[in-house]
């Protein structure tokens, strides 16, 4: 099991950066990663696969969480 989550939030561009959250975000995209590095990259490209790119009225954050045990 990957130790890291990808965190991609889609936030409204009237959202603040620090603001953007799980609770203000438009959409959150969840996925695995195995390193920070990867994390990093992997955010903006899993909002892209879901249909969030280009648009000037949003924006990508990318959190890089650690996966809680169960």
């Amino acid at each position: 099991m990957n130790p890291i989550l990808v965190v991609a939030l889609v936030c409204a561009s009237s959202v603040q950066m620090p603001d953007c959250s799980r609770e203000t975000a438009l959409d959150v995209i969840i996925g695995p990663a195995h390193t920070l590095q990867e994390c990093l990259i992997q955010g903006p490209v899993l909002a892209a696969s879901a249909g969030h790119g280009g648009d000037t009225n949003t924006y990508v954050k990318t959190r890089c969480e650690q996966r809680k045990e169960r």
